[in-house]
């Protein structure tokens, strides 16, 4: 194909799923003037899989998302169909916020937003070639030979790159519902000489809901009060739709376990690496004989539509087999399938060939987002986006770039866990992952967050203005709260009592008080009320902060110690085999991860703690041998 200038730009980003909207509207955000190219303009921010937002852990990266300047908790703000806080009867660091999604007005608003965001043009085409100089992504290359010039680019391609579809015994050439697979840019990427893997993830059928006898589940309603993900949000959506429970059943597994040999991930068919926390039904019947059901939801995709996604039912068996199993799930006896479940098999590239930046180390100025690089799930692909926008950007304009520790963001685990540990399946972020979890609770995402987005240019001035005033109001009521001390006279001994706890002996710090575990920021309140009303957000602050005061004290004592390790930096060129002494497999992986300090060198998979300690008296000796040439 002939090629022709189309454009030049700061910043590219191919692909428009989860990922590719935050990295482009972050770029554009900044000030970059950026090009989003995707395959159909009418997939922009699909949900191919469940058509859900949030969860453990996913739902505070939402929430870091939107602290940061992004689109996906204001999004789904404006066209969930319900919402839920998951974990209420746990402490506040594994709480977190689920909705379902209207999956169409959830792509049509997104599509709006990018289509009004200023600095960001919008474009459907097929990316199929880099142009490359000397090593360095300078653009991209579409199917009709337009050829569009950059500083840098972002590929957030998804499950598109040589995408195959797998139903039963028939396998053919696709992306995720049936969308054009993207082939050449995979060749490219592999004659770059990129480490590719094959990853498998997967979906169930979907249903008629008019089919679906609802009174043979059990009804599954969202919160009454009102709830979002986003700190901006103050119109929240009322009229909710309930989900419903089911359940399989000996006899649903009784046709699994008759058609194994047509599944095909045992008959061979299937040669991808599947997820190990979502796994397929004909999977679970298998690995999880004794159990003689699982748990099914059936979630409307939407308010507009009859199709109901059946949560639990992820599948790859044949047409007529899929239908038999539906038939003998109670409540769906007489269920229409309207889309069967399949699984789709995929390239992503191994995610330690990245910087902690999101570029890639093989190519200059060359990033990628995503499922591209290993992970599962719409917040995990828009946690990294936003990462990538924001450093494609500041690349772009000469500024310096953002790397989110494990201590920062959900986000900070996430990309630290993928460049430096790699995934030999596909990653799902998760509580235990995050061992600073008490600082990274949904509550507080603004107060770590907002002003890192301040500093970028992705948050407001007005938006900054009242995350400032929120901080002074938590802190002036902390402070006085530590300073107001409550007398063991009737009133307080009667509101300890009824609260369930023992009286007073003596006068007792309120902040003290507060610090019980019967006791809650509005029994302090009806003893010394503030000088002001405090909003709903600053009063759950100050309880938080003030019960768990040790606990934080604690995690902040550890992430002080682990700084000191991050601010100890190591020489990009630096030559591990010229240090005597590291052991073969530690100089292995130490060349193939290239960490950036010895803090992210301590976290690698066979680099022992000997190993750092040579590291660290070569590095501190001054001798650093470089890489020849």
């Amino acid at each position: 194909m002939r090629q022709y200038d189309a454009g030049d730009y700061d910043v590219i980003v191919v692909g428009a799923g989860h990922a590719g909207c935050e990295a482009g509207l972050a770029a554009a955000r900044i000030g970059a003037k950026t090009l989003m190219i995707t395959i159909n303009l009418d997939m922009i921010a699909y949900m191919p899989c469940n058509p859900s937002i949030g969860g453990p852990a996913k739902g505070i990266v939402v929430r870091e998302i939107d602290a940061l300047g992004g689109e996906m908790g204001r999004n789904i703000d404006k066209t969930y169909i319900q919402m839920r806080m998951l974990n209420t009867g746990k402490g506040p660091a594994v709480q977190a916020l689920r909705a379902q999604a209207d999956k169409v007005e959830y792509q049509r608003e997104m599509k709006k937003t990018i289509e009004n965001q200023e600095n960001l043009t919008l474009l459907q085409g097929m990316v199929e070639e880099l142009v490359l100089e000397d090593g360095v992504c300078k653009g991209v290359v579409t199917k009709t030979g337009a050829k569009y010039t950059a500083k840098t680019v972002v590929l957030t391609t998804g499950t598109f790159l040589r995408g195959e579809i797998i139903i039963g015994e028939l396998k053919y050439s696709s992306g995720p519902n049936n969308q054009q697979p993207s082939i050449a840019l995979a060749e490219k990427l592999e004659e770059l000489g990129f480490d590719l893997v094959r990853f498998k993830t997967g979906t169930p059928p979907r249903v008629n809901g008019k089919t679906i006898d609802y009174s043979k589940t059990e009804i599954q309603p969202g919160d009454l009060e009102p709830r979002a993900f986003s700190y901006e949000t103050t119109k929240m959506i009322t009229d909710q739709l309930p989900c419903w429970l089911t359940y399989t059943n000996e006899r649903t597994h009784a046709i699994i376990d008759a058609n194994l040999g047509r599944a095909p991930m045992f008959s061979g068919m299937i040669k991808g690496t599947g997820p190990r926390y979502c796994p397929s039904i004909e999977d679970k019947v298998v690995r999880f004989h004794d159990k003689p059901r699982h748990q099914l939801f059936l979630e409307p995709e939407g308010r507009h539509t009859e199709e109901v996604y059946v949560q639990g039912l992820s599948t790859s068996m044949p047409e007529e087999v899929q239908r038999e199993i539906l038939a003998s799930i109670e409540g769906l006896e007489h269920a229409k399938m309207m889309r069967p479940g399949y699984a789709i098999e995929y390239d992503a590239i191994t995610p330690t060939q990245l910087w902690p930046t999101l570029e890639t180390k093989k190519v200059k100025n060359l990033y990628t987002a995503g499922q591209i690089n290993g992970t599962s799930g719409y917040e995990e692909a828009a946690g990294q986006g936003i990462i990538a926008g924001i450093n494609a950007a500041q690349r772009a304009m000469g500024k310096e770039e953002l790397v989110l520790g494990r201590s920062d963001a959900y986000i900070g685990v996430l990309i630290d866990d993928l460049v430096t540990k790699g995934t030999r399946e596909p990653y799902r972020l998760l509580t235990s992952r995050a061992e600073y979890r008490l600082l990274l609770r949904h509550d507080n995402a603004d107060l770590r967050l907002t002003e890192i987005g301040y500093q970028i240019g992705l948050i407001s001035e007005e938006r900054y203005r009242k995350f400032t005033a929120k901080k002074q109001a938590i802190e002036a009521e902390i402070k006085r709260l530590k300073s107001v001390i409550l007398k063991p006279d009737e009133k307080t001994q009667t509101l300890i009592r009824e609260a369930g706890g023992s009286e007073l002996k003596d006068g007792i710090h309120a902040a003290d008080l507060l610090k019980r575990p019967e006791m809650r920021y509005e029994h302090i309140k009806a003893l010394v009320p503030p000088e002001m009303e405090l909003s709903p957000e600053v009063e759950e602050q100050v309880e938080i902060q003030i019960k768990y005061e040790g606990y934080i004290a604690k995690s902040l004592q550890q992430v002080e110690r682990m700084k000191k390790l991050e601010d100890k930096k190591i020489p990009s060129d630096i030559d591990y085999d010229a240090i005597h002494g590291l052991a073969t497999e530690a100089r292995q992986k130490l060349n193939k991860v290239r960490p950036i300090s010895i803090a992210q060198a301590s976290r690698i998979s066979g680099v022992n703690p000997a190993d750092i300690s040579i590291l660290l008296v070569y590095i501190e000796q001054g001798k650093i041998a470089k890489i020849p040439g």
